[in-house]
């Protein structure tokens, strides 16, 4: 570990919400604003003193796709503070904390703030690159004739949108094939799934009504007056009898349910990075420090779309050095249930690890009383871009009520992304 090793100061998110609900007509930018203005205010940091914004986000909006920027814009901080939109999918959050990170161990910066956001209710049909071609001619059009010839040729197929997809472009499966297809792959059955995802809102709502999570989600107002104060699609009261009932969603024989996956969300996430060496000097408290952070790749012609982590997570561990008998708390991105069980057996896997990794045994065994304590994705909901700060801020706070001391974070991406994290409690 470094001597003076990256510190998060501290960090908010938004409650997340359910698409196209209470935030439908909230753009991006004023989620991501709000949760910037909230840090500064939090910290009580001279804004002057950023020196620059990172924000990942997946869907940006075609009117302002540098997302970083137009949060800082609504955010009121000073117009002079460099800006970059991130997209690597659902790490996005997690790979601009880290690319902040990095710059201030460079020394090319002293103080960002890093982020994420989405707004889902944002996304805009597509059309087709004939209808495309064809408006772009007719505005072209500068004369009478010129118009009423590009009229005739007007067909009414144009004016059929293509409806926003999560699909990959290589596979053209969409993540829930995708997860399915994991799930086969892996051996994890329906029941199982249902399993995790219940339990999975039984911790997020308890976390909720024991206060946890208010410590770090900031009350939000729409644009119609409302105040959000909680995430909205936490289930206290769902139980296996009640999802078990739910058709799958992908193929008629498979196990993925819209209850067993994470729902569709608005919401945005920040937090505020410098050493620890300037915190101090700053008297600044700070929540915690990075230990390392790796990143993989895998062929997704060849290996389940969503299993990346588990080739990022020695990369991590060798970096921070440590083993995975040292971490105290794990927090796994819940895509889907069925991609949060196959992780876990190829992180037991002896196969997995000396066939994929070329290790001698199994990076570790998952004890699932330190896995996501206070709930994940599936309940929480999965705004892309934001996730990763999200995960990050849950994994710190969860260190500091248990008075455990690490965490690795592990986030799934499309396009056979892995991003992993570790962090450590201020001590």
């Amino acid at each position: 570990m470094s001597k003076d090793p990256i510190a998060i100061v501290d960090g908010v998110r938004t409650p997340f919400v359910k698409a196209r609900t209470v935030f439908h007509k909230t753009p991006p930018s004023a989620l991501g604003g709000a949760t910037i203005r909230e840090v500064i205010a939090r910290t009580a940091i001279d804004p002057s003193l950023i020196d620059e914004i990172f924000f990942g986000i997946v869907s940006a909006p075609a009117e302002g796709p540098n997302i970083a920027r137009e949060a800082l814009f609504d955010s009121g901080m000073s117009p002079e503070i460099p800006c970059t939109t991130i997209n690597r999918y659902c790490a996005s959050a997690l790979e601009a904390s880290a690319s902040i990170a990095a710059k201030i161990d460079a020394g090319q910066i002293e103080i960002g703030i890093a982020g994420g956001v989405e707004s889902i209710s944002s996304i805009r049909a597509l059309f087709s690159q004939k209808a495309t071609d064809y408006f772009q001619n007719l505005m072209r059009a500068r004369t009478l004739g010129q118009r009423l010839g590009m009229l005739k040729q007007f067909k009414p197929a144009y004016l059929a949108p293509h409806a926003p997809g999560i699909k990959e472009p290589t596979t053209g499966l969409s993540m829930g094939q995708s997860a399915d297809l994991m799930a086969r792959h892996f051996k994890v059955g329906r029941k199982e799934q249902d399993e995790y995802a219940v339990q999975s809102h039984h911790k997020a709502a308890k976390a909720w009504e024991n206060g946890f999570y208010q410590t770090h989600v900031i009350p939000v107002a729409t644009s119609e007056g409302k105040v959000i104060h909680q995430d909205t699609d936490v289930r206290a009261d769902t139980s296996y009898e009640k999802i078990a009932k739910l058709r799958p969603v992908f193929y008629k024989d498979g196990t993925i349910s819209a209850a067993n996956s994470s729902p569709l969300t608005d919401g945005a996430s920040a937090l505020l990075l410098m050493k620890e060496s300037k915190a101090k000097e700053l008297g600044l408290k700070i929540l915690g420090t990075i230990r390392s952070y790796a990143n993989a790749a895998i062929d997704i012609k060849k290996e389940p779309l969503l299993i990346a982590p588990a080739y990022a997570i020695p990369k991590a561990l060798e970096k921070a050095g440590m083993n995975w008998s040292d971490l105290d708390l794990v927090e796994v991105h819940e895509a889907f249930a069925a991609q949060v069980i196959a992780t876990i057996r190829a992180i037991e896997s002896k196969e997995f690890a000396s066939e994929k990794l070329g290790l001698s045994s199994p990076i570790g065994k998952v004890n699932l009383d330190t896995l996501n304590i206070h709930g994940g994705s599936i309940p929480l909901g999965h705004p892309f871009g934001a996730t990763g700060v999200r995960m990050i801020l849950q994994a710190l706070h969860g260190l500091q009520v248990t008075g455990k001391n690490t965490a690795l974070i592990s986030v799934c991406a499309a396009g056979g992304l892995g991003g992993v994290m570790i962090v450590e409690k201020n001590q």
